[in-house]
């Protein structure tokens, strides 16, 4: 996907813009859907799923989903609604505060993790009520980069039909988005869950995503080992803790495991393109 070899995380935006539409396109229509809703939370990967969604399927068939809490953002929410005015989507936008207010008050000492991953789950439950409502697949928004760090909440963000971003590292994601005409403040300001205020990616991480892609690219890309890619001269301790976020995430990255008894199980056998005729 890389135009030259001084930057190896390069796209050919042209071509992984024709890729990506292409995909959603196909996957949606498979199985006889022809309409997709997205959360959209005013952030450059949601936003970037609306305009290939809508490139892929047309705007008449693609539902933006914003669904603020009392703390979000107003500006990201301003963002998300901009950017579906700009695409032309039909919007819905449901306030989750009740609902996780409601649930918080029986365990008022939850910890801030808990209220996050409640809140990333609700939004999704929510998704999914609407795809069935308007019989639209649910077009994913999580990037290869939080994936592999396993920074994302499984059931929650990670919870798709369809995710057109998932070979996609952050920095990856801008440059595309950069090339499709995604405003350029979304793609430009600090990437956050919106989950409390104040609450960055980057903070939370404690690295910026520039430097967390070089190291995940060559990892999982080149398949160097730790100790090549410190050789290489990056830092050791990063690597390391990279090395681990990684590793220890890898269950976020599965189907749930299926104890196997038969000849042909659900999650390793039975799911061959040939099983389908296809």
């Amino acid at each position: 996907m890389s135009p030259g070899q001084d930057n190896p995380l390069a796209l050919d935006t042209d071509l992984v813009r024709r890729l990506l539409t292409g995909f959603v396109r196909n996957e949606i229509g498979k199985f006889g859907f022809r309409r997709a809703i997205v959360g959209m939370s005013g952030g450059v990967d949601s936003t970037l799923s609306a305009f290939l969604g809508a490139e892929a399927l047309g705007s008449e068939n693609l539902v933006g989903c914003l669904m603020p809490y009392k703390t979000s953002s107003p500006e990201s929410l301003g963002d998300a609604q901009a950017a579906a005015q700009q695409l032309g989507l039909e919007t819905i936008t449901v306030d989750i505060t009740p609902q996780l207010d409601a649930y918080f008050q029986r365990f008022p000492d939850a910890s801030r993790m808990r209220r996050a991953n409640k809140m990333a789950r609700e939004r999704m439950t929510i998704l999914y009520d609407h795809s069935a409502a308007l019989e639209a697949m649910v077009l994913g928004t999580s990037n290869k980069t939080e994936s592999l760090l396993g920074y994302t909440t499984l059931w929650g963000d990670m919870a798709c039909a369809v995710n057109p971003l998932g070979d996609l590292y952050k920095t990856q994601v801008r440059q595309l988005a950069r090339a499709m005409g995604v405003p350029a403040h979304i793609v430009a300001k600090q990437p956050t869950a919106d989950l409390w205020p104040g609450q960055t990616d980057e903070g939370e991480l404690g690295f910026t995503y520039e430097e967390v892609d070089k190291v995940l690219y060559a990892m999982v890309d080149e398949r160097r080992t730790p100790e090549e890619i410190i050789a290489a001269g990056m830092e050791e301790a990063f690597v390391r803790r990279v090395y681990e976020m990684v590793r220890g995430s890898q269950y976020k990255r599965r189907l749930p495991l299926v104890a196997k008894i038969s000849q042909r199980s659900i999650d390793r056998d039975f799911r061959y393109a040939r099983d389908w005729g296809r």
